[in-house]
């Protein structure tokens, strides 16, 4: 069953290259057959198996020689692992499996968008945030109980960028971080959302500081932060409540 939830997830993570690409070129994702970036030339279903397909093409367009990006594979790769933990995590519950592929889909258009064009787009966001508030609702114990926890969860994940935003008058982040906040909370209720918020910040400390030891960036250059934000809500999602109890039984709570 793993091996078949892998081969899923490979699947999808090429779906999901897909809707990265044409989102950045404004064409529909739903309709036209797969392109090469390059020479737009239409690629046959052979040339288009996940991971296969760019091993046996050496990483290169069939027809005009030219480099195929490694965002491809990379995304295949970590949709199908990321889809065969959250199995793990989620065994026997189909439905919370569905639910959790689907954020995790989401959250990686997001990482890597961003990542690549410093955007993180209402397109994918504010839709994303009615589907998560509903759709957690649905699969709620407790119905006013969970409404109230998303509400706060909510409220906590984009007021906490709201605020930053209006004291920096917008030049600390952009109006995307707050709707993204705002998206983790949906997704992941409290006090989920800030072990997602801790990790990104970490994450993100640690990584920038790297950069900037290695001579890659400065401390003004700009950061994907919603790449962060999203690697660290893949994180709490799956493993929010065991990071959740290791940090309080550290500090004696």
């Amino acid at each position: 069953m793993a091996l078949l939830i892998f081969i899923f997830g490979l699947a999808v993570g090429s779906f999901l290259n897909v809707v990265i690409a044409r989102l950045h070129s404004h064409e529909s994702f739903l309709k036209g057959r797969s392109h090469c970036p390059h020479c737009r030339g239409q690629l046959a279903w052979h040339d288009n198996i996940p991971l296969l397909s760019f091993a046996l093409l050496g990483g290169k367009c069939r027809r005009c020689q030219k480099r195929i990006s490694w965002q491809y594979p990379a995304v295949e790769l970590a949709t199908g692992v990321l889809f065969v933990l959250t199995y793990v995590h989620n065994l026997p519950d189909l439905i919370l499996n569905i639910r959790d592929w689907f954020f995790i889909a989401v959250l990686l258009i997001i990482f890597v968008y961003d990542l690549r064009w410093y955007l993180i787009l209402d397109s994918i966001t504010i839709p994303a945030i009615i589907i998560a508030f509903i759709g957690n609702l649905f699969l709620s114990a407790s119905w006013r109980v969970d409404f109230l926890n998303l509400a706060l969860a909510v409220v906590i994940g984009g007021g906490f960028f709201l605020l930053q935003f209006l004291v920096s008058r917008g030049k600390w982040i952009g109006g995307g971080d707050i709707r993204l906040g705002a998206l983790m909370g949906a997704l992941l209720g409290f006090p989920q959302v800030a072990v997602a918020l801790a990790l990104a910040y970490v994450s993100g400390a640690i990584v920038g500081i790297g950069l900037v030891a290695a001579g890659r960036k400065q401390f003004s250059a700009r950061v994907p932060f919603g790449t962060f934000l999203s690697a660290g809500t893949i994180i709490a999602l799956l493993y929010g409540e065991v990071i959740l109890r290791w940090y309080l039984g550290i500090i004696g709570y």
